[in-house]
């Protein structure tokens, strides 16, 4: 299809995947998807790794570069979420390279200086919809700064590559 298109990766359980094909202006965004399961008692939130699969799979025909956020286990976060963070990063980046797309790994603090994001989540949503007007409707609440910073790294991602080509 289109050979410049961009699949910006904002990673954790409420993360989202944001494809971006600058020529036709077009942004679609899904959240990570994710389904409850019941362990020794306790529901716990996992990545469902087929919807992940068929998403990026979606996808692929695009051929997108693919930018996923580089992250790393936060100050004062327990094990069992540093351990469940790192698996949906694994898993993230073990379906976009098994879908033979190429990946960049971005930290945060690179990107949001490039894009003139603030730490802040309802900035990260008004600055995604200073920059991406067109689709600001895509997160509309609070809980979507994910899809905001999904957007937002694919839109990172395109201008890097088209500085590159320049």
């Amino acid at each position: 299809m289109n050979a410049h298109a961009f699949l910006g990766i904002d990673p954790g359980l409420s993360g989202a995947i944001a494809l971006y094909v600058p020529s036709e202006d077009t942004m679609l965004i899904g959240d990570v998807p994710v389904h409850e399961l019941k362990r020794n008692g306790k529901t716990r939130r996992e990545v469902d790794v087929h919807a992940l699969a068929a998403m990026i799979a979606d996808c692929a025909p695009y051929k997108p570069h693919v930018w996923i956020e580089h992250v790393s286990a936060m100050p004062g976060e327990g094990a069992v979420g540093a351990f469940t963070f790192g698996k949906v990063v694994g898993l993230l980046t073990g379906v976009c390279i098994a879908s033979g797309l190429v990946l960049e790994r971005v930290t945060p603090s690179v990107w949001k200086k490039a894009m003139g994001v603030t730490a802040d989540k309802d900035g990260t949503r008004a600055r995604a919809s200073a920059l991406l007007p067109a689709h600001a409707s895509k997160w509309p609440l609070k809980k979507h700064d994910g899809r905001a910073e999904a957007a937002l790294i694919a839109l990172y991602g395109a201008r890097q590559t088209m500085q590159v080509a320049a």
